[in-house]
């Protein structure tokens, strides 16, 4: 437990010592990465995420899918769990839990989580073997088992990419981690 600790610090440290434009350069790398990867071109349903100030920043991501007219959802924090909602544009956003923007679209039917296809995942670190950690509060770690179709990216900056990820037996990998 310690050393997940250590690593957020660590992580919460390096975040620190970016202005926020290296932080909109280095979403904007990631973002290009993620379009032209192929998962991007083949997925209907698409799990993204509304960043936090800190992490990478896929609302470009999200306005693309959308316009498209792919399923888009998005996390909303319902208790302990995360649910999942359709995005339906930028007017149906309202600030949720942990001041996050969360659509008050219709509820996406958990019996239907194998219809997506495309999960975009943030995380604070991540590792070559796919293995994630997150904030501390288990959300993603609720919600990644019920994933069992999609293709899973982690998104990072390249500072959060490190050499191991303590994991446990339970967690789910990434099949892709995306860092720049």
């Amino acid at each position: 437990m310690e050393e997940k600790k250590d690593l957020r610090n660590y992580i919460r440290k390096q975040k620190s010592l970016c202005s926020p434009d290296q932080l909109a350069a280095m979403s904007e790398t990631v973002v290009g990465s993620i379009m032209f990867g192929g998962q991007w071109g083949v997925a209907s349903t698409i799990l993204l995420y509304y960043p936090l100030a800190d992490e990478v920043d896929v609302r470009p991501l999200i306005h693309m899918a959308y316009q498209a007219g792919h399923r888009v959802l998005l996390p909303v924090v319902a208790g302990k769990e995360l649910e999942l909602r359709l995005y339906e544009g930028e007017e149906s956003l309202r600030a949720g839990a942990y001041n996050i923007m969360e659509p008050v679209g219709s509820l996406f039917p958990q019996e239907e989580y194998d219809q997506i296809e495309l999960a975009i995942i943030p995380g604070m670190a991540f590792d070559a073997m796919g293995h994630r950690l997150g904030r501390g509060k288990g959300y993603y770690d609720r919600l990644l088992p019920q994933l069992t179709a999609a293709y899973k990216i982690g998104v990072c900056y390249p500072f959060q990419f490190v050499s191991d990820v303590p994991s446990e037996e339970h967690d789910v990998r990434m099949n892709e981690v995306i860092c720049g």
